[in-house]
């Protein structure tokens, strides 16, 4: 019987290979969904177990997957109080989830192969470009990429350096802050990493029981995590190409930065002062917030809140004392979030630009998308359209849904569900008085907007069709 049983085992190993080797190379994205939910459901198990927790008690399921979620996602949404929940193992397995989650996780495998075999294959080398960019391709493409896939290695070793390098270098900025504040050695050095962690992958995260209110006129400290948010939204691809144009010749050469990066650039600071702007002024006679506050005191503030709407999340203003002005600026500023291939979420900065670029076209009675002398495919802009359409209706679907299960006024679940969507982490409150099914819902909407519109994106890219015929042509009335 052994006989016959051992090739039949083989014959079953082969196939399930083959059938994996398959969908790596016919899907990357539908892979990455699939090892992203799967670590979802692990980190799931590690925080239900009693060693997680402070008390020693097993962690409700709702709550262990909406944290799991929270962290593998980079949201920073929490229906327990973070700072009193979770032991050291419980913190640990949390920060190990949003590293992972925040440079991606077929990124990471690319990294871990790179490091194990001392080379990067070709399959290595798509895993990784789906990871940046999933829509990279239609068959037969011939346009300009932000990276090429023969630069690839540089770019897995730009995300590991820079992980590494900007991360340490927050810890070293923060650890001074808390030693001052009057914690320990190791309480201070521990924090300062936890939040360096926390803002370069713009999770939201904070370890402190008090949090963030303490340190709100806190110049320094503001400044060290909005650097490290605006850092981590950005991207790495953007942060890969400035890291080229210094080495190469110094910022005397930025126009050897790519489409790609420029278009983040521009749009990241564009919405930073904007929301700077709107902020600031639809705040400052709210005496729950800014009407108290000197003018610099606002400023600062204000500039900082908006950062965090790039889906930092670690927030010093309550957002149920703020203007529904106020916080309507922000949902909209939540829904775009950071950069493609960032730790931010939401629709990002360039599918915002792109859709703009092409209504300025259009008005104009141009026939092609140009910015910085570059033309924009029109497949890009349809992308962009079709991320901003399904991103809503991600929204809208969650809004009503939760509308109906609490009861509760617009603007607050609005609120929370962009932010869970855009995984930003700033919170109304709302989801620790969430009912269990109102948690899987809201768990839901940060899993869809994390992994969800990269799926659309390779799915579009993946089922493209030329067709061998042409249908007559008629024109509907639009607008």
């Amino acid at each position: 019987m052994r006989g016959f049983l051992a090739p039949r085992r083989s014959v079953a190993s082969l196939s399930q290979k083959t059938w994996l080797h398959s969908l790596i190379q016919s899907s990357p994205a539908r892979f990455a969904l699939l090892i992203f939910t799967a670590l979802i459901l692990l980190w799931t198990a590690l925080l239900s177990l009693p060693i997680a927790s402070r008390t020693g008690t097993m962690t409700p399921l709702a709550d262990a997957l909406f944290t799991a979620v929270s962290a593998i996602c980079v949201t920073g949404l929490s229906t327990v109080n973070m700072a009193e929940h979770w032991s050291l193992f419980g913190d640990l397995v949390i920060l190990l989830g949003l590293q992972i989650g925040g440079i991606g996780v077929l990124t990471l495998a690319s990294i871990l192969g790179l490091t194990v075999t001392r080379r990067l294959g070709l399959r290595q080398r798509l895993l990784a470009a789906s990871d940046t960019n999933p829509a990279r391709t239609t068959k037969g493409s011939s346009e300009s990429q932000a990276i090429g896939l023969g630069e690839m290695g540089g770019l897995l070793a730009a995300v590991a350096l820079s992980l590494l390098v900007i991360e340490a270098a927050l810890t070293l900025l923060i650890t001074p802050r808390m030693l001052v504040a009057g914690y320990s050695f190791w309480e201070a050095l521990w924090y300062g990493f936890y939040l360096a962690a926390s803002s370069f992958t713009n999770t939201g995260f904070v370890p402190m029981s008090e949090g963030l209110a303490p340190y709100a006129t806190d110049t320094y400290l503001l400044v060290v995590l909005a650097l490290g948010v605006f850092l981590g939204s950005i991207g790495f691809p953007v942060i890969f190409a400035l890291y080229r144009v210094v080495v190469r010749g110094g910022w005397r050469s930025h126009k050897r930065l790519g489409l790609h990066a420029k278009l983040t650039l521009t749009t990241t600071i564009a919405f930073v002062i904007l929301g700077w702007i709107a902020i600031g002024a639809l705040e400052a006679d709210n005496p729950g917030t800014f009407g108290n506050e000197n003018f610099w005191q606002t400023l600062m503030q204000s500039g900082y809140m908006s950062v965090m709407t790039r889906s930092g999340g670690l927030g010093i203003i309550d957002p149920t004392d703020m203007n529904g002005s106020t916080m309507l600026a922000m949902d909209m500023l939540m829904f775009v979030g950071g950069g493609s291939a960032s730790t931010a979420g939401g629709i990002k900065v360039t599918t915002i630009a792109v859709l703009f670029l092409a209504a300025y076209a259009e008005a104009r009675g141009y026939k092609n998308v140009q910015v910085f002398e570059r033309s924009i495919p029109n497949e890009v802009v349809r992308l962009a359209v079709s991320i901003v359409i399904w991103g809503a209706t991600i929204v809208a679907a969650s809004t009503i849904t939760l509308l109906h299960m609490t009861k509760l006024p617009l603007d607050l679940v609005l609120f929370e569900v962009i932010s869970a969507f855009g995984t930003c982490g700033l919170s109304t409150g709302l989801s620790e008085a969430l009912p269990d099914s109102g948690k899987y819902v809201l768990a839901a909407t940060m899993w869809a907007g994390r992994v969800g519109t990269v799926t659309l994106a390779a799915a579009i890219a993946a089922t493209s069709r030329r067709r061998m015929f042409s249908l007559p042509e008629e024109r509907p009335i639009v607008g």
